[in-house]
């Protein structure tokens, strides 16, 4: 429906306001705000890690997600976009995040993961793995992952907390919360 500003209902045109234009401009705005928070959380973890790439991976529908921010070392690391296979990640592995799993793999060669998982890292070039959830009212919003890419890596203990941390501030968002 469109609307004219009609300057006999509300004669100052400064103050006149569309409510469908000003939800649109609301939701823009939380967007970019969200935007902005995963970005400089990414970054800032990137480069307190000293890893090739830290990634949001955002669950769109129930365990389905996929790469949907990334801070790289490198534009060789790139994997935006990139999905996971639906076979790898189901309701049990999506049940162990939404309690809280954080997994840390420092070599992916060596750790007891499934064939399927081992491939799926090995196809994005990654050696040692960290992930986190994002939980958005107990509910698996996304997770905040970690990847080192050209060497195996043990993470340490602090590492894993600043991972947690990020994911947490993240999670407690406005922006995300409402998304």
């Amino acid at each position: 429906m469109r609307r004219n500003f009609d300057p006999e209902a509300n004669p100052n045109p400064e103050t006149y306001t569309d409510p469908g234009l000003e939800q649109v401009v609301n939701r823009l705005s939380q967007r970019l705000e969200r935007d902005n928070l995963i970005q400089q959380t990414t970054n800032h973890l990137r480069d307190l890690l000293q890893v090739d790439r830290v990634v949001l991976y955002y669950f769109y529908r129930q365990w389905k997600g996929q790469v949907t921010f990334e801070s790289l070392s490198s534009s060789k690391f790139s994997i935006f976009g990139s999905t996971g296979p639906d076979q790898c990640f189901n309701s049990e592995y999506a049940a162990m995040y939404e309690a809280g799993r954080v997994r840390a793999i420092a070599d992916i060669e060596i750790e007891p993961i499934h064939p399927c998982h081992r491939e799926f890292l090995r196809s994005m070039r990654v050696r040692a793995n960290l992930v986190v959830p994002i939980l958005n009212d107990s509910e698996l919003w996304g997770l905040l992952v970690a990847h080192h890419c050209q060497t195996a890596r043990s993470w340490l203990p602090s590492e894993i907390a600043a991972m947690q941390e990020g994911a947490e501030r993240l999670a407690a968002a406005p922006s995300i919360q409402n998304s």
